[in-house]
């Protein structure tokens, strides 16, 4: 019998898919192409990103609330840059 509520797929392309009003918590990308998507009032509380191209990225009107990069705080980041740009 099946786990309805286990979603599996592997080695499929879903280029142009959209996903509204759908619960993926605790779900695993591995080895996946989001190039050029668009992420509009998405929950990513907790969420752990490994080994991610994150170039060209653009992140906006974001809670960054303890939220760190390579083991650093953004905030502290920010801070950081911050007091090199004041004269």
């Amino acid at each position: 019998m099946s786990d309805e509520s286990s979603l599996v797929r592997e080695h499929g392309q879903f280029p142009g898919a959209r996903f509204t009003d759908v619960d993926m918590s605790d779900s695993v990308f591995e080895d996946v192409n989001l190039q050029g998507t668009t992420f509009s009032n998405v929950a990513l509380c907790r969420v752990r990103f490994r080994n991610v191209n994150l170039s060209h990225a653009s992140i906006e009107d974001a809670n960054l609330e303890g939220t760190k990069i390579n083991g650093v705080l953004v905030k502290d980041l920010f801070h950081a840059y911050a007091s090199r740009e004041q004269p």
